[in-house]
């Protein structure tokens, strides 16, 4: 039954025409699955509204093909069969009572055009420069003139009609994350001289035209939303009230049906739990609902449903947003409505969801393994398939891969042991939990272990070393190896591969540190695992009052960072601690008391004073025991054990994502008919549009004795 204080979070919420049935807002997120994967993305959008989110949305949908962000992926809405793309998701919607909502997009000078090699649009022509080598380009954009205003404007109605011929319910116009209306309201962007330049009032113009086309073009059938950014805005002080964020506000406050704020870029929106805590937006844009009276949206990766009341009780918010906590959990709102709140699978703020859009593929999530396979493979995130036999099955390893098999092996109904040579179950998470801002990955482990731990046919045995004797007659059918990995002194190659191990006094590993090795200074960590691990083993190390350099053939510490909107904070993080930080060198030798570098690039040799060296490189699977017992196939096959696999890192070190994943995995297919591949998507075209369309042989094109310059130039 659910908990009194949370019936607030259950009320409906007019939106202008619609009504959302709860305050449960999934806001617009990117996903990975585009046009090209519209069944993906219909069953990964459905299963939010299955679990209680009251308002689905997608996430950018560009108006058009001056918007490309390719090889980004991005949604679309330019033609009758991307229609039919997103009506797919609509509909799934629509099936469990939610509302569905549409990002409706142009990027300006933020999206690069690759694919349509159309200049971007920008309304000065200042161009985005950033540091992320996948989002540069060398095409500058276009000065805006009034033509291309129109143009922008009548895209947004083309858009919106569309949109709502595919059954959307909320269409937003997006002024926000340095896209082109929100280069119009910043002044270090827009700098006309037109009526679209100069006093605030002026820069929100377009805004206010792009709502009001927005509104006529869907009447009264669809919600009509603005998403804006309002950090930088809000640190410029204002004419007439506090801030530039505040006028805004002001100037347009009664045109929308919904506001939906957030922050200026994707680091600070969609912060790491590293260096984030949850609900770390309010103090931009608690302001918001003082000035206007329809409804606020706003997200904070809340998972607490106490933070969300509060958000709606002192009139910060009137509908709860959420983008990764809906990954994690798609059904947080259900759970919350029975009472069982501690049953929630908290997002752990990691962000690989959002290092998966910028890989460009569907999106992943660390704690729930299903998200992006909703379609793909059938899983559900809350149901699975009975047990296929009576095998009881003994895995041997509490970290995160086997408490994931684990949990969901348990929840098919097989009687499952769970065996750990530790006194304490959790995996790598014993010791990563406690590195500098990871307390919240923690959550991996205690979500698993607090529903084993209320199941009747799952043991828990911490504290158990079993050999290959031991297994082979423990009276097990099924037994699998979830033992991890470990971390070597392998050095790092000109060839940028591991290579051989250095073997020199005072040489560690993380597994070191981890044990607890008396470890001297001046030290140096050298990274060329490149996520967290080398960042945060430093900075630990800096706490402890160690002299820290920490050194990366990279250009960044922490380089791959960069995917999860944490590559800035680490550095500050660092600077923080007084950790010195030496990029694009390699470890050629040590001596127990000087550290010889040399350049990647140039091989320029340099020397710093080091008692102790941390190598953070390369993981070798602990797969000795999986080993051992393939090796006595014969016994096993005697003791009646029908199969003996690995998961996670004993498979093939990873990520905590991969890890989950694959301990999941085994446990779906386990007896059951999988190849373990899944069903592949395809667009929606229509024949009628398309008709026999064939690549023209090249003597049709140009002539069979076709020549010239630019043939020529071709050849």
């Amino acid at each position: 039954m659910m908990d009194a204080q949370y019936a607030v979070l259950f009320e409906p919420v007019q939106i202008g025409p619609v009504t959302a049935p709860n305050r449960f807002y999934q806001v617009p997120h990117a996903s990975g699955m585009t046009n090209a994967l519209p069944r993906v993305r219909a069953g990964f959008r459905e299963m939010k509204a299955e679990g209680g989110w009251g308002v689905v949305c997608t996430g950018t949908c560009a108006i058009h093909q001056s918007s490309d962000d390719s090889p980004l992926p991005y949604g679309r809405l330019w033609d009758n069969n991307d229609i039919r793309s997103n009506a797919l998701m609509t509909e799934a919607v629509h099936r469990h009572g939610a509302l569905a909502g549409v990002e409706l997009w142009h990027g300006g000078a933020a999206t690069m055009n690759r694919t349509s090699r159309l200049a971007p649009l920008s309304p000065s022509g200042t161009a985005w420069l950033p540091t992320h080598p996948g989002f540069m380009s060398n095409l500058r954009p276009k000065v805006m003139d009034q033509q291309d205003i129109k143009d922008l404007i009548r895209w947004q109605a083309d858009g919106a009609r569309r949109a709502k011929s595919a059954g959307f319910d909320i269409i937003y116009v997006y002024a926000g994350m340095g896209y082109l209306p929100h280069e119009f309201l910043l002044p270090q962007y827009n700098q006309r001289t037109d009526e679209y330049g100069g006093s605030v009032h002026n820069r929100v113009r377009l805004v206010r035209q792009l709502i009001e086309a927005t509104k006529e073009a869907v009447g009264d059938h669809c919600a009509v939303a603005i998403r804006i950014s309002l950090e930088e805005l809000r640190a410029i002080p204002g004419s007439y009230l506090e801030s530039e964020a505040h006028e805004v506000v002001a100037e347009l406050k009664d045109l929308p049906d919904l506001w939906d704020v957030k922050m200026d870029s994707s680091p600070t929106d969609c912060g790491a739990s590293r260096f984030t805590p949850e609900g770390s937006h309010e103090a931009i844009i608690s302001f918001v609902k003082t000035i206007t009276d329809k409804p606020v949206v706003g997200v904070g990766r809340f998972t607490s449903p106490d933070t969300m009341v509060s958000q709606i009780r002192r009139g910060v918010l009137d509908l709860i947003g959420a983008a990764r906590p809906s990954i994690a959990d798609p059904f947080l709102p259900r759970k919350i409505a029975e009472g069982r709140e501690d049953e929630i699978r908290e997002c752990i703020g990691c962000n690989i969801c959002i290092a998966s859009w910028h890989d460009g593929v569907p999106v992943r999530c660390t704690q729930n393994p299903t998200a992006g396979e909703e379609w793909r493979r059938n899983w559900h995130p809350e149901r699975m398939r009975p047990q296929g036999s009576q095998s009881r099955v003994l895995i041997v390893g509490g970290g995160p891969a086997g408490l994931e098999c684990a949990l969901s092996l348990g929840r098919r109904g097989y009687e499952v042991t769970v065996a750990d040579s530790r006194d304490e179950l959790g995996g790598r998470l014993l010791f990563e939990r406690k590195l500098p801002g990871l307390s919240e990955w923690g959550r991996v482990v205690d979500f698993r272990l607090g529903r084993l731990r209320q199941m009747p046919n799952v043991s828990l045995y911490a504290g158990s070393h079993l050999s290959a004797g031991d297994i082979l007659g423990g009276g097990f059918e099924r037994v699998v190896v979830a033992t991890g990995s470990t971390w070597t002194t392998e050095l790092f190659s000109s060839m940028e591969l591991p290579c051989s191990p250095l073997d020199s006094p005072r040489i560690y590993t993380p597994d070191d540190v981890a044990a607890g090795a008396d470890i001297e200074g001046p030290v140096v960590v050298f990274d060329f695992d490149n996520y967290y691990m080398g960042s945060c083993v430093a900075e630990l190390l800096a706490i402890r009052g160690l002299e820290t350099s920490y050194v990366t053939p990279s250009g960044h510490a922490s380089a791959w960072t960069i995917m999860s909107n944490e590559l800035p904070r680490v550095h500050q993080a660092l600077a923080r601690r007084s950790v010195a930080i030496i990029t694009l060198s390699t470890v050629s030798s040590f001596d127990g008391a000087k550290l010889e570098l040399a350049n990647v690039f140039t091989g320029e040799g340099r020397d710093i004073a080091c008692r102790s060296l941390v190598i953070v490189g390369m993981r070798r699977s602990r797969d000795q025991l999986f080993h051992e017992l393939m090796q006595s196939r014969n016994g096993f096959e005697q003791a009646g054990i029908v199969s003996v696999d690995r998961v996670g890192d004993a498979y093939a070190p990873g990520a905590i994502a991969h890890a989950v994943f694959f301990g999941h995995k085994y446990a779906e297919e386990l007896d059951t008919d999988s190849d373990g591949l899944y069903r592949q998507d395809h667009p929606i075209t229509s024949e009628s549009e398309y008709g026999d369309f064939k690549i023209p042989h090249s003597s049709e094109r140009f002539g069979p004795n076709a020549s010239g310059p630019a043939l020529e130039a071709i050849a």
